[in-house]
């Protein structure tokens, strides 16, 4: 008889997660291989498969951050922690979203071959070795099924108005209850409290600006309702599992200047012309002098065949 295979891992698959009909006519087979001593892993909607062996009953586990809401409900009897990639129990693995694969993939070549195989790996398919998490991914997605009309409407306005005033007292306001009992039903309904919803509304707000760049660390907090910095800072590392400025390095949004092909030289000078001011745009009245032609060959480098690049111009 052939020996039970070292792991097993369930894809995410297509559509909507697995029907519990349907994960009946598996549930039991892979029971019986994690007994025989089977490793099991899932990745994305891999986990609802997973999770109905019973097998995830007092664990912690990840799936895909969108799907945070639909498996707790599924699965109350387990623990849901979509901030990680890549959670590793020995015998079961769970993977956030569909592309990580890739870390599951490299923990198990870690664990069966080792740590410089699984490095080598990562450097031949260009991938970052494990240690990412899907919290620096995933987007703040707030629960608005949940039915309670006057929370609903705080959570719609919040949405809608500035992020620097999300006072409680500007809250409570909106929803027309009374504070505790809206403090109440307000993590009734949402899972968190206000303090923590205000925050995950900010730093979302925060990662935006953070992505498009011109603003510095201090005005992005200024900007999503934070007077102290350091307090910004400490909760955007928290919830996000990176600094603002290690955020931005690797998420921002690079632009380049714009470059028609095939310009000549006459159109190159065209662009610095415009770039410069109207100081230098007077000049073009005197057809490119001398001077003006000796500026715009220090900003354009132009190439043979005729194409260009800006050079020290940012767009």
């Amino acid at each position: 008889m052939a020996s039970p295979p070292d792991v097993l891992a369930l894809p995410p698959g297509f559509g909507k997660p697995i029907k519990l009909e349907d994960a009946v006519l598996y549930a039991e087979w892979l029971r019986d291989r994690h007994a025989s001593g089977t490793a099991l892993g899932s990745i994305c909607k891999g986990a609802f498969l997973l999770g109905e062996t019973g097998l995830l009953s007092g664990r912690t586990v990840t799936t895909h951050w969108t799907y945070e809401e639909e498996f707790q409900t599924r699965f109350p009897q387990v623990l849901v922690d979509i901030d990680r990639l890549l959670i590793n129990d020995g015998d079961i693995l769970t993977a956030g979203g569909v592309m990580a694969w890739t870390d599951l993939a490299l923990r198990l070549v870690d664990r069966f071959l080792g740590p410089v195989a699984m490095l080598d790996t990562a450097r031949a398919f260009l991938i970052d070795p494990p240690g990412r998490e899907q919290s620096y991914y995933s987007a703040f997605s707030p629960r608005l099924s949940h039915g309670d009309a006057s929370i609903l409407k705080v959570q719609r306005w919040m949405e809608e108005s500035d992020a620097r005033r999300f006072d409680l007292t500007v809250l409570v306001e909106q929803s027309g209850l009374e504070e505790r009992t809206f403090l109440r039903r307000f993590q009734n309904a949402t899972g968190i409290t206000t303090t923590e919803y205000v925050q995950r509304l900010r730093v979302g707000r925060a990662r935006g600006l953070l992505q498009r760049g011109g603003l510095t660390g201090d005005q992005v907090a200024w900007e999503v309702g934070y007077t102290d910095p350091g307090a910004f800072r400490k909760v955007f590392t928290r919830i996000v599992g990176l600094t603002p400025a290690d955020y931005r390095k690797r998420f921002r949004m690079h632009r380049r200047p714009t470059v028609r092909p095939r310009a000549k030289a006459k159109d190159c000078l065209a662009v610095c012309n415009l770039r410069l001011g109207p100081a230098v745009r007077s000049k073009e009245s005197q057809r490119y002098s001398s001077a003006f032609e000796h500026i715009a060959k220090k900003m354009v480098s132009c190439t043979d065949d005729g194409r260009f690049e800006m050079v020290g111009v940012k767009a």
